[in-house]
């Protein structure tokens, strides 16, 4: 079956999450994806708990390395780089995961594929971005957040900022601004003939995920403080814990969903006071959620027409009729004739369906022959680089 990004060739540096979930986005929707590992850079991913029976290898690093091959290569040999000098060839895609500098030492930068390559489209997704005076530093998620700009006015007065359930910086400003900017390039490239250099930084993302208010603090000159926005805890758009420890959430913005609300509550008087009631209509609402379980304000509000919702686990989400509906559970095959259950693609497409022919699996010896033979390698010239440790 014809897939969306059928004939896109992609070699993926990265490890962790930001950069495999975005190639396994790209692999889901047909992109040929080859992993270059190496032993020398252990994945913390492969070994996060729960393993999969048999396999020694984690459900989340399955998930990542789903519809993806890999080569096995010790990137400090030269004959390796050699052999990426050959891949770059027919993978014309690039996404590195390093510190700036990183590939460049390696002899595996911008300048040095593309000239083997004029056509390589070359994405570095780092922390902070290239040529700057954070450059080189380490971050993770909760880094960018912060210096982001988003942790400033996030969470609560008393409590200071929260941490979130994802990686929002990794997944949202790291894994789909790489697809975006790559797929981008390859609308260019079709016109123009020449790749690029995309260098896409997590804070810069985060920074410009300030939508509303990065664009009013700019105008105003006032940053936004915590629970005081019309997003953030400053209104009647909020979590609400019940009785049995439970939470909903009520996100009706509109007059039309918050008389909805307040007539569901027994509470018209609060109408015209709208989703900016006051501080003491919020304590109350509080105090009512507060004075039955959940199952109560489910029957309450099902057929009531507010952006009201319950906050799910995500086992209970997994099971949910919507998930079953709109197929975001999915067997993947497994090898040994088993498949495992995994999170669906959200790229829904009318003629180009997302495809999921395999989980990832640890990389092989096996599997790097393979891609050599594909190469020209000769099985002679292979054993040689086992023997040798460029293979590893």
């Amino acid at each position: 079956m014809e897939t969306a990004l059928q004939g896109l060739k992609i070699l993926d540096f990265t490890t962790l999450l930001p950069g495999p979930f975005a190639t396994m986005n790209l692999a889901d929707m047909g992109a040929d994806v080859l992993r270059v590992t190496t032993a020398a850079r252990h994945d913390l991913l492969d070994d996060l708990p729960p393993l999969i029976e048999g396999e020694n290898y984690s459900a989340a690093a399955a998930y990542l390395g789903r519809n993806k091959r890999s080569v096995l290569l010790n990137l400090r040999d030269a004959e390796a780089v050699r052999i990426v000098k050959k891949l770059v060839s027919e993978y014309d895609i690039i996404i590195e995961q390093f510190r700036p500098g990183v590939m460049d030492r390696l002899g595996l930068g911008y300048n040095a594929l593309s000239a083997v390559n004029p056509r390589l489209i070359y994405c570095s997704l780092t922390g902070y971005g290239h040529g700057n005076s954070m450059s080189n530093r380490a971050g993770h998620d909760i880094n960018y957040l912060s210096l982001g700009g988003v942790a400033g006015y996030s969470g609560g007065r008393a409590e200071g900022p929260s941490l979130n359930g994802i990686q929002t910086a990794d997944v949202a400003s790291g894994s789909a601004n790489a697809i975006i900017a790559i797929l981008a390039a390859v609308i260019c490239r079709t016109r123009s003939g020449a790749g690029q250099f995309l260098d896409i930084s997590m804070t810069d993302g985060v920074m410009a995920f300030n939508s509303l208010w990065g664009a009013n603090c700019l105008y105003s000159g006032e940053s936004p403080e915590r629970e005081s926005t019309l997003l953030n805890g400053g209104t009647m758009y909020d979590y609400y814990e019940t009785r049995d420890g439970r939470h909903v959430a009520f996100g009706g913005l509109e007059p039309k969903f918050w008389e909805a609300f307040c007539r569901a509550l027994g509470k018209e008087e609060w109408i015209p006071l709208t989703v900016y009631a006051t501080s003491e209509v919020k304590a109350e609402t509080r105090n009512i959620f507060l004075s039955h379980d959940l199952s109560h304000w489910l029957k309450v509000f099902r057929d009531v027409d507010a952006c009201f919702e319950p906050v799910l686990t995500l086992s209970e989400t997994f099971s949910s009729p919507l998930a079953r509906e709109r197929e975001m559970l999915v067997d993947v095959p497994a090898g040994e004739g088993r498949a495992i259950k995994q999170p669906g693609s959200p790229y829904k497409f009318s003629e180009t369906p997302a495809r999921f022919d395999c989980a990832g699996k640890k990389p092989s010896p096996g599997e790097t022959r393979t891609v050599l033979r594909e190469l020209g390698y000769s099985e002679s010239e292979i054993e040689r680089m086992f023997d040798a440790g460029v293979l590893k």
